[in-house]
């Protein structure tokens, strides 16, 4: 609307408010905000049965955009049916006014909702998104009262120029405005083909990670270079300076660069993978988040550690369910030279084979490892199949049971022994 527009609606619908006809479009405009009440309510039920009856359906970024903005629309498609209907008899100067106000509500739940697709763990939403409304709201006061075209007019007069551009403070604005519209859209998108690609079965978690990440990577690249000449920001103007700023930033984020790619390298070769078990430097844990930057290990103890991708992919990583979960846990026993051998082996084995961690197949094994100052060293071998439940608590039990049977045979742990002789003794008395 223009500025003359909005001030002749204004006065018109002061006009009605004088007369009695104003009670028209207020019920009227009010039994459309009930029936479109009713129709979100009724739509949201639906759903919310539609998760009941598959507990397993997870909502989408479809149904989650549909429950915030069918109130809205639906309203907004029923004042504009009401409006033409009612202007046969009466004025709709009301009508007119809810319009933008719906259009507005509708904008502001759609953003807000891309915003929370596209970070949804990000603390710092829930003060955008009452920045977000405020400022909305504000841009259609300003332009229901006809301000909005006077601050536009001053922003264009504010004029400078980039290379060989010219461009004004509405330009720029309209430019970041076009660009977070596009990019939201983007990133919605993305979020959009992420939670289609994470409940398509037959397809490698980490191929999974590699496309929804590309995906979006991709998208957004495109949403700028849409947005940027939408409003007329050449940008072959900015080719110089995005160059220089490349090269920039190349040399002073060699290492971010190096993991990123790295992080690729990773979730495309499939060599680590969510849930395998690994050792890396003095890091060992289940691999329980892999991004573009580092991947997280959960430690045994409980303790995460952020590995940089690019540590991963330059340093041995011992894997230990990389192909084949079963894993060989070596047990040293010592037992004194006076022991029975046989009796002492064959006690570890039955040891082992109590416990119902240890596999049958390979079986348990005792073997004598070397002879020792103070006694005979042995070692006992077991499997298992399950290393992410930790090996601490099968060693102790195994030891234990180890413990009270040597007690039983008299079988003799040794004790660290030394021999001293004495040369050249002094003369013992007179």
């Amino acid at each position: 609307m223009e500025e003359n527009q909005i001030a002749e609606l204004l006065i018109e619908l002061w006009r009605d408010i004088q007369q009695p006809a104003i009670f028209w479009q207020v019920g009227v405009l009010a039994l459309c905000l009930i029936v479109a009440g009713l129709v979100s309510r009724q739509v949201r039920n639906v759903l919310r049965r539609r998760r009941a009856a598959n507990p397993e359906l997870q909502r989408g970024a479809g149904e989650e955009g549909l429950r915030r903005v069918i109130f809205p629309l639906t309203a907004l498609g029923l004042v504009l049916i009401a409006r033409v209907v009612l202007s046969n008899w009466h004025h709709v100067n009301l009508f007119k006014l809810a319009v933008p106000l719906l259009l507005a509500m509708a904008v502001i739940r759609l953003t807000v909702h891309a915003l929370k697709r596209a970070f949804p763990s990000a603390g710092w939403l829930a003060s955008f998104e009452r920045f977000f409304a405020f400022g909305a709201w504000a841009v259609v006061a300003m332009q229901i009262v006809g301000v909005l075209p006077e601050v536009i007019d001053g922003l264009e007069q504010v004029a400078f120029t980039i290379g060989k551009a010219k461009v004004n403070l509405w330009m720029l604005i309209q430019g970041v405005l076009t660009v977070l519209v596009t990019v939201l859209v983007a990133l919605w998108i993305a979020g959009v083909i992420e939670s289609r690609l994470m409940r398509t079965d037959g397809l490698d978690p980490n191929f999974k990670l590699v496309f929804a990440r590309l995906s979006k990577a991709l998208l957004i690249v495109v949403a700028v270079a849409i947005g940027l000449p939408l409003v007329g920001i050449d940008l072959t103007a900015l080719s110089v300076f995005g160059g220089a700023l490349g090269v920039g930033l190349g040399f002073g984020m060699q290492k971010i660069a190096a993991n990123y790619v790295s992080g690729f390298i990773l979730l495309l070769d499939r060599s680590i993978r969510m849930g395998n078990l690994i050792s890396v430097g003095n890091e060992r844990g289940i691999v329980s988040q892999i991004t573009t930057r580092y991947t997280v290990l959960k430690g045994m103890t409980g303790i995460e550690s952020i590995v940089p991708n690019e540590t991963l992919v330059g340093s041995v990583v011992q894997n230990e369910t990389f192909t084949d979960p079963k894993v060989r846990i070596a047990l040293p026993v010592q037992v004194s030279y006076a022991s029975d051998l046989q009796k002492a082996m064959a006690i570890l084995v039955e040891a082992a084979r109590h416990q119902p961690r240890v596999m049958d197949d390979p079986a348990p094994g005792a073997f004598v490892e070397a002879f020792a100052d103070n006694g005979i060293n042995l070692q006992l071998g077991f499997w298992i199949r399950d290393p992410a439940e930790g090996t601490l608590g099968i060693r102790s039990a195994i030891n234990l049971e180890i413990l009270a049977r040597f007690q039983q045979e008299g079988i003799e742990f040794p004790f660290p022994q030394r021999e001293v002789r004495i040369l050249n003794p002094a003369p013992i008395g007179p």
